[in-house]
């Protein structure tokens, strides 16, 4: 340090990250402590509060006594000292073995100050420093009795690819899902029936608006089931908002939506597996006529900057995302906001802009302008244009506003398939169901017919619907992920194509 840097350190006064102290090492451990638990700092030993130096003899002996102070920590706190004229200057690195205690105890910086941290500060310190976990501590309100019933314990078996004949306590403590015989916070959320019960604002809530601005909500809607099952209703929820081309290759009609379905799906999954659950708000889901915004409570996890997004991930509830990418709704472990970025340019729109707080991490899609002619001349117009002017059945099989793109014509509206029974099931499962009529098929072989090349769409828009309806099933039930396993249709899913044919 030059004299130059210390009189400007002198000039700004004791802050965050600077501490005068007049002399001695009386404590010193104190000040190291809450700086390495920090960003780390300076302490300016011979310089008085106000700022002025009054300087310290003996440099040698102080030093060492210094160092001895900081090796004294728990863990030990590597320092860098110094002399800079009649000061001695003790710098405290940026640590990386955090957090640090002294004589016993914890401190913060806090200010201009060093404090001393109580039971509950040092809880979400350890939180807040990725130290523990919340996702995989135990859940007081998960009732293994009450809670895992057999319908439940069924579907999340079904989706996470679970032997039919493995105990349920056997393969949840396999899974660490169960941690002394009681459920985990990951294992709630994912088994929930409404994740509410387990977590206050666990939940998502998805509102379309009139225009570019909160102002007027034209649809509202909220999820709260399990979060494997939200991901699915929230993207299409997302999907049933905005506008869809329709495109006839040779006999096929296919649907291309304005923004990429796998870019929103990851952005819907990254929102869901990597949020701050301790915290009081909720995922939200943002429809503008000019972009769609995905908000997450919780800024990044501990180790991460903005420079870091898209070059690499650290989950903050990494018991919570390795379930989900067994369940395939994660299909690519650690592409994150690179993949998002990438199906976007693929795709021929706008990549989506990040924004980053403290306590909050937005992904914003630019929704592509409509051609020219087809923007809506008045809010009645964009009302209908987003979300109908007739109450009818959302994409996603709720009662809700019928949607119709803006870019189709009349005559150009998807017709429903003849074989369709519009209260009960969705087109997917239809198409699913007509290429098993004349015969099983692999997973494999189902989305080539289908044209689809993402699995986690397939399974949870398609496969998954057929088989808990039960109008599909599996050839080799005993062995769920065997590599020969082909589907095929039940009595329930031939009688269902039987009455569309009237």
């Amino acid at each position: 340090m030059t004299p130059k840097h210390l009189h400007n350190l002198l000039a700004l006064g004791e802050g965050f990250t600077t501490e005068f102290k007049r002399s001695g090492t009386s404590n010193l451990g104190r000040e190291i402590c809450a700086f390495a638990n920090a960003t780390g700092g300076v302490i300016l030993i011979g310089v008085t509060d106000a700022g002025e130096i009054f300087g310290v003899k003996d440099h040698n002996r102080l030093k060492s006594e210094v160092q001895a102070v900081a090796r004294s920590a728990e863990p030990p706190i590597a320092v860098e000292i110094e002399s800079v004229g009649e000061v001695l200057v003790v710098k405290v690195p940026a640590q990386h073995s955090k957090p640090y205690s002294f004589g016993g105890k914890f401190f913060i910086r806090e200010g201009a100050s060093s404090q001393q941290m109580t039971r509950s500060e040092i809880r979400e310190f350890f939180y807040k420093e990725g130290l523990i976990h919340f996702d995989e501590t135990p859940c007081e309100r998960f009732s293994l009795a009450e809670d895992l019933t057999d319908e439940v314990w069924e579907r999340f078996r079904r989706r996470a690819r679970i032997p039919a004949d493995m105990e349920a306590l056997t393969a949840l403590e396999n899974l660490h899902l169960i941690r002394d015989s009681k459920m985990t916070h990951a294992g709630s959320w994912l088994l929930a029936r409404d994740i509410r019960k387990f977590n206050v604002s666990g939940d998502v809530a998805g509102a379309l608006f009139m225009g570019t601005d909160k102002v007027r909500i034209l649809d509202r809607r909220g999820f709260h089931g399990d979060v494997y099952s939200m991901i699915d209703e929230t993207v299409a929820y997302i999907l049933s908002k905005i506008n869809v081309e329709y495109i006839i290759k040779h006999v096929k009609r296919e649907e291309r939506p304005e923004l990429p379905e796998e870019a929103l799906r990851e952005t819907v999954v990254n929102a869901l597996a990597h949020r701050d659950y301790r915290s009081t708000a909720n995922v939200q889901v943002y429809i503008f006529k000019d972009r769609v915004e995905i908000v997450s409570p919780g800024g990044l996890p501990a180790g991460m900057t903005e420079a870091d997004l898209g070059i690499k991930s650290i989950p903050r509830n990494p018991l919570l995302f390795a379930m989900l990418h067994r369940m395939e709704a994660v299909e690519h472990i650690g592409s994150g906001i690179k993949r998002i970025r990438n199906l976007c340019r693929e795709y021929g729109v706008a990549e989506p802009q990040i924004e980053v707080s403290e306590h909050w991490f937005t992904v914003i899609f630019p929704r592509p302008e409509l051609p020219e002619g087809r923007q809506a001349e008045s809010d009645q117009a964009q009302l209908e244009a987003q979300v109908g002017t007739k109450p009818g059945p959302s994409r996603n099989g709720r009662e809700g506003n019928a949607t119709q793109s803006p870019t189709q014509s009349p005559t150009q509206s998807p017709t429903q398939s003849p074989t369709q029974s519009p209260t009960q099931f969705a087109d997917p499962v239809v198409r699913l169901l007509r290429e098993l009529e004349h015969g099983e098929k692999s997973s494999g072989e189902l989305r080539e017919a289908l044209n689809l090349s993402h699995r986690p769409t397939f399974r949870s828009n398609y496969l998954h619907p057929a088989l808990e309806n039960g109008l599909i099933e599996l050839t080799l039930p005993e062995k769920p992920t065997s590599s020969k396993q082909r589907y095929r249709l039940t009595n329930n899913g031939k009688q269902m194509l039987k009455g569309g044919e009237k």
